[in-house]
């Protein structure tokens, strides 16, 4: 997650430090051997899977690891990718909750790290996620998934990983040189979790004034801070460089060409990622015909992926807008579970697991 369960700027600022560690420190996963274990009953777990080679040398932001039903037939795909304001190359965390979730409704589950940004700026991180999808649908016979397939889901900067992936699928000049060349990147399903859409639009919705966005990150302007994770992504302030941030909006893609099939969810309480990003990534796949469900979480804040599932207060009040082929239906009322995830991706032909 980008930041675990929110509320107080301490309990953050020590999630901060953890991430920044875990770029620092971390330099010998790279160079494991893919190792297979065995986790539920069932289950096929094989870990540190290299979809390209370690960049920088030692690093963990081009490994994968993979959760694998047993089946007598190919399985469809849910890649998570997790969230750390891309100061990690930690996205594989957390895996292995979805994993649990999952599993036994017949999905496969990878768990997959980019490169943070302190080892590459963007378009790296997009690029990694790609290669990551060419290198799942190469590999796709031997750890019996099926190609055709393919979901996405993350949270936070890994919320951003998943928009970013769903609406720039197999377009040529944002393939980039990661991994395998060949397979199609297209997913066919996105699940974000409270993703950045528009990194210009962050500042003028941001809750308290951005008092505590500054406080947990060090800054004093925001998210236009030139030390602010979208800045550091892109290696330019972003308020200096609005051509690099269009090219690294998920919105800028929208209306271009189909997308696949979205689930966004975000809580109004986030005072890290503002809910309105979500809003606009919602009504922009509406406005283009998109196929886009949003649900609200009046009483979330951010990190708070895993219980807006299962949490009661958490979920309190959570309601939920629709949109396909243009038409959108009102705000109702929702009880959110794993099992709305399941439905999505049952809903999406391409991904039904039985």
């Amino acid at each position: 997650m980008f930041l675990n369960t929110l509320p107080r700027p301490g309990r953050l600022l020590r999630a901060l430090a953890a991430a920044a560690v875990t770029v620092a420190l971390i330099t010998t996963a790279g160079a494991a051997a893919p190792s297979p274990a065995r986790a539920a009953t069932g289950v096929q777990v094989t870990k540190d899977l290299a979809y390209a080679p370690a960049q920088p040398s030692g690093t963990q932001g081009h490994l994968l690891d993979l959760y694998v039903p047993r089946s007598d037939r190919p399985l469809p795909l849910v890649i998570f990718t997790s969230g750390s304001g891309w100061l990690a190359d930690s996205g594989r965390q957390g895996a292995d909750r979805v994993a649990a979730q999952l599993n036994p409704h017949g999905y496969a589950v990878a768990g997959v790290a980019i490169r943070s940004s302190g080892q590459a700026q963007f378009p790296a991180q997009l690029y990694d996620i790609k290669g990551a999808i060419r290198w799942l649908r190469a590999n796709a016979k031997a750890y019996h998934l099926d190609p055709k397939s393919f979901a996405i889901m993350g949270d936070s900067s890994g919320g951003w990983t998943t928009a970013m992936a769903a609406v720039t699928g197999d377009i040529p000049a944002l393939e980039g040189d990661v991994g395998p060349q060949g397979p199609s990147s297209a997913v066919q399903a996105a699940i974000p979790f409270y993703p950045p859409t528009d990194f210009l639009q962050m500042d003028a919705h941001m809750l308290d004034n951005c008092s505590e966005f500054n406080t947990v990150f060090g800054l004093t302007d925001c998210h236009s801070d030139a030390r602010s994770p979208e800045s550091r992504l892109l290696g330019c302030t972003i308020t200096a460089c609005p051509g690099t941030v269009a090219a690294a909006n998920p919105l800028t893609y929208i209306g271009k060409r189909p997308t696949p099939p979205f689930l966004i969810l975000h809580g109004k309480q986030d005072s890290i990622v503002p809910y309105h990003q979500s809003l606009i990534l919602y009504d922009k796949l509406a406005a283009s015909g998109d196929e886009a469900r949003l649900i609200s979480f009046p009483q979330a804040g951010h990190g708070t992926d895993f219980a807006m599932l299962s949490d009661d207060a958490t979920r309190a009040g959570a309601y939920e807008q629709t949109a396909r082929h243009g038409r959108t239906t009102p705000a109702r009322p929702v009880t959110p579970t794993w099992q709305t995830i399941v439905s999505f991706l049952e809903h999406c032909p391409a991904l039904k697991s039985h």
